[in-house]
């Protein structure tokens, strides 16, 4: 198998890159995607550090992030299996990246830029929800915004399916087998509805 290992290859591979996919960068909220962002529950977050690479899903009830202005992003670190490892390279190598996604809309909202943990009392109580407050905030300061075409999400059909999860293997069922057995998997899975609504602030 050969691999691409030159740029110029592989720009000659693919071509020129259309004018306004280099127009629609921004850097800074215009006010479109500062609306489109404050309409977004969930995003992945992408980090990068000395171990490598981690993206994880962030989903709120309200807007996943606040805007604290068009060049700043805040989002809450709601209670999680206490890996940190997104935050463990977010305090070595603050550089992230963001995808926002709505349901229903075949778009995406890219945010790429570099990030902070921050303990403030004030910006922490301004993710409040029923006397619980986030651990910390990441703080996000905008380099690049921009909308992503939606080829990928209408090829996948991600919202028109419907449901695809039966049959699914459950964590209970992946616990099971990378322990080969030690681990109680099925216990896993019946408490977990429980220990979800229990911690999910």
């Amino acid at each position: 198998m050969e691999f691409i290992e030159d740029i110029a290859a592989l720009e000659a591979l693919y071509g020129q890159v259309g004018v306004p996919a280099r127009r629609k960068v921004a850097p800074y909220l215009i006010d479109t995607y500062r609306a489109w962002i404050e309409r977004s529950r969930f995003c992945v977050l992408s980090t990068v550090g000395p171990e490598g690479t981690d993206g994880t899903p962030r989903g709120d009830e309200s807007p996943v992030v606040q805007v604290l202005d068009d060049y700043t992003l805040a989002m809450p670190d709601w209670r999680g299996n206490n890996r940190i490892d997104s935050l463990r390279n977010i305090v070595r190598d603050g550089r992230v990246s963001l995808m926002f996604l709505v349901p229903g809309s075949t778009n995406a909202m890219r945010v790429n830029g570099k990030a902070k943990l921050t303990t403030d009392e004030g910006m922490r109580a301004r993710f409040e929800k029923d006397g619980r407050q986030p651990a910390t905030v990441i703080v996000i300061a905008i380099e690049e915004v921009y909308p992503q075409c939606a080829r990928a999400l209408l090829r996948s059909e991600l919202w028109t399916l419907g449901d695809q999860s039966a049959g699914l293997p459950t964590v209970g069922d992946m616990l099971t087998e990378i322990t080969k057995g030690t681990e109680n998997g099925k216990a896993y899975d019946e408490a977990w509805p429980a220990r979800a609504r229990q911690t999910m602030w």
